[in-house]
């Protein structure tokens, strides 16, 4: 049987290709305006990069903000759900699961049987999420795929005393205007959406081992700074930030 899983967030789209579990191929392009024409061009890729026709696809589940906008889901499914099933499928080892996707975060607490045990998550507010690094990331004027080396050169982590992402910003501002290096600042954005994470995962009761999901889980600097909080290492997989559609492809089997 072949399925497919589209996800489709806030900042970027996904879709993943499966034959009888096993991944063919993985899509990722920018969300953009229009949720469901970015969705059924990275569902296109992916069949494309996988050889196979739509009309060879068996079933095909959405998930994600826009998964209620793609014309050819036969299922929609949460994101808790399809990134829970996703892990499991690929790295049935796990027991927490940690997600910072464009504009929420959520740690997911799962048991022997890749279901969902427990979760919590932020969906208040854009802090320590993927757009709350591209509005630092613009502040600094640093491209954001570099933050992650970047910290790694800091002297010291500056203190970045507030997340709400516009008082955050006001702060790195004030702290270029004062003088401190970018690697420092970088550094602090990391310990305070660590810091912010932490305190998230704490709540759930987590259980090792952990994995962290998402396209932040992509920023080594953001790990590093949650390993350290944590006291224990974080695994990540390869396809990390398109676990989501992986998901959602092996819910499409199920139903």
């Amino acid at each position: 049987m072949i399925t497919a899983g589209v996800d489709i967030g806030s900042i970027t789209a996904k879709a993943a290709v499966l034959k009888e579990g096993e991944v063919l191929a993985v899509s990722v392009g920018f969300t953009g305006y229009n949720a469901a024409q970015a969705g059924m061009k990275v569902l296109a890729e992916a069949l494309a990069e996988a050889g196979v026709a739509m009309e060879g696809v068996d079933a095909v589940a959405a998930t994600g903000y826009g998964r209620r906008s793609l014309p050819v889901a036969g299922t929609i499914v949460t994101e808790i759900t399809c990134h829970a099933a996703g892990v499991h499928l690929l790295h049935p080892r796990i027991r927490t699961l940690v997600d910072i996707g464009g504009q929420d975060s959520k740690a997911i607490l799962m048991g022997d049987d890749g279901k969902v045990k427990n979760f919590v998550m932020n969906d208040k507010c854009a802090a320590g999420t993927g757009r709350f690094l591209e509005v630092m990331a613009r502040a600094l004027e640093v491209d954001l795929d570099s933050f992650g080396e970047l910290s790694q050169r800091a002297e010291r982590a500056a203190r970045i005393s507030n997340l709400c992402t516009v008082f955050a910003e006001s702060e790195v501002i004030s702290l270029i205007a004062a003088g401190e290096e970018r690697e420092n600042i970088i550094a602090g954005i990391h310990e305070a959406i660590g810091s912010r994470v932490f305190a998230m995962i704490n709540r759930l009761g987590y259980k090792e081992p952990i994995m962290m999901t998402g396209g932040v889980a992509k920023n080594k600097g953001v790990v590093a700074a949650l390993e350290r909080q944590l006291g224990c290492p974080i695994e990540i997989s390869p396809y990390a930030q398109c676990m989501g559609a992986i998901g959602a492809a092996v819910v499409a089997r199920e139903k």
